[in-house]
């Protein structure tokens, strides 16, 4: 039983990498606008960020542009619902004897890894521009907090789509849900001196706490601690792959 458990989920995570390998196209688009931000914020803002005591803005930077990275690609990656959907894929998968929590579960593993390797590609990116982390023994512990900023929000955008049916409408749900959670976590400022209403709004924002703990690993140290990020992005996740899986076993076709 267990191995036919771990077998749909490899099937199903594998097709996921495979479908991301094969698209270089989406592997350089999705590496354009990283780039662009840590290019022009980071040494445009650099030298005003340096005399206002903050230090190295492009170390500051990257953390929250590489969070950036793996919540587009994790939200986006749910648009991959709809296409099996309208194309017949989805159809053959749920008439199969797999419970649709696994078939959801394999779906988000796929995408969790892409979004991560996305932001690992972010990171060489930085390291080629400049960027150096306090502490490179930290580095792997950067790449399981990437990991499950991907796990929670690949599960967020599979469970908006399992909800959809135009392929037209997703990418503007997405876009109206991805930039507030981007630029309301601190991403692009520290929140220690932002007003009281930004800081109360970046609390209740899980991307803020993804931020937060790549901060921690990668560059400035924590806003919120270590354990409390931890913590939130696990409970999170877990939240969001029940509801995920609900939605997605609701799903009619």
């Amino acid at each position: 039983m267990g191995q036919k458990i771990m077998g749909v989920l490899y099937i199903l995570w594998i097709r996921q990498i495979k479908r991301y390998w094969r698209s270089k196209a989406r592997i350089v688009g999705a590496l354009g606008q990283p780039l662009l931000f840590l290019l022009a914020l980071g040494y445009g803002f650099g030298p005003i960020f340096e005399k206002a005591g903050g230090g190295n803005y492009i170390n500051f930077l990257t953390p929250g542009i590489i969070a950036m990275s793996i919540l587009m690609t994790a939200m986006f990656s749910g648009i991959e619902v709809i296409w099996d959907r309208r194309f017949g894929f989805l159809k053959e998968t749920l008439v199969a004897p797999v419970s649709r929590t696994r078939i959801m579960l394999g779906r988000t593993l796929g995408g969790a890894t892409v979004s991560t390797v996305q932001g690992i590609a972010v990171l060489i990116i930085a390291f080629i521009i400049g960027f150096r982390p306090t502490n490179w023994s930290m580095i792997p512990l950067a790449i399981i907090f990437m990991f499950l900023i991907a796990l929670l929000f690949t599960a967020l955008g599979t469970g908006i789509a399992s909800m959809l049916e135009d392929m037209q409408a997703f990418p503007l749900i997405m876009n109206f849900l991805v930039m507030p959670l981007f630029f309301l976590s601190g991403a692009l400022f520290p929140l220690d001196n932002a007003p009281g209403a930004i800081s109360a709004i970046a609390k209740f924002n899980p991307l803020s706490y993804g931020v937060d703990s790549l901060r921690y690993a990668l560059s400035t140290g924590s806003h919120f601690g270590l354990i409390w990020d931890l913590g939130v992005l696990i409970v999170i996740s877990i939240v969001f792959l029940i509801a995920g899986s609900y939605v997605f076993s609701k799903i009619e076709v």
